[in-house]
């Protein structure tokens, strides 16, 4: 059920660098909120207290929110190479650093989950880039979703860039996962465990 949120969800991500304000605003709205809620594991695994947690998460939401959309504003293009295969890998990669769990499969599946959303959403504006109500025609934004390069040299850089980075500390990050499994089973040690009955017929101390 979570990846299938996560599938919904990356599926207004590429809306990001639209010009118009109100999927700018609803989108990022909604990431700003969830992705707190994704960094659980991934607060457990630094060790922070319940009230850190709940600082990191504000700082979260205000940074998404008000920093990284501003971002999205300023120096992205509608249809540019946000719009791209190597953004959905991007936003996969970044699905897996925030995600950490016990199950490396579970946590590439939800990741994989992430980068279909994203995928679907580039394969539907490719499908309405196609005229058929007067024959068949070709719109202008043909070709510019679904594409591994643009003409701007600039945004081909900064995006093989950052999934290069993306790349390398997903490779990195794997260890997160043994410590997590290392502190759930100590977590696992330490649970109560309901004492045994004691045999008052046999136990007599005054013996």
């Amino acid at each position: 059920m979570l990846a299938g949120g996560l599938c919904a969800v990356s599926g207004m991500l590429p809306d990001l660098d639209s010009d118009s304000g109100v999927p700018l605003r609803e989108t990022s709205m909604f990431v700003a909120a969830i992705v707190p809620i994704l960094m659980i594991e991934r607060f457990k695994d630094l060790g922070f207290s319940h009230e850190a947690m709940a600082l990191a998460a504000m700082l979260l939401y205000l940074g998404v929110r008000f920093v990284a959309i501003e971002f999205f504003k300023r120096y992205t293009v509608h249809r540019g190479m946000w719009h791209s295969i190597p953004a959905a890998a991007s936003a996969g990669l970044l699905a897996y650093l925030l995600m950490p769990c016990q199950s490396e499969a579970v946590r590439i599946y939800k990741s994989l989950a992430v980068v279909l959303g994203f995928t679907v959403h580039l394969s539907m504006d490719e499908i309405w880039s196609i005229d058929m109500s007067h024959g068949f025609r070709l719109k202008k934004s043909f070709g510019t979703a679904l594409k591994f390069f643009s003409k701007s040299k600039l945004g081909n850089f900064s995006v093989y860039a950052k999934l290069f980075i993306l790349l390398w500390l997903a490779w990195g990050d794997r260890g997160v996962v043994d410590r997590i499994r290392h502190r759930t089973r100590q977590e696992q040690t330490y649970i109560a465990q309901p004492r045994q009955g004691i045999d008052f017929q046999n136990w007599m101390p005054w013996r």
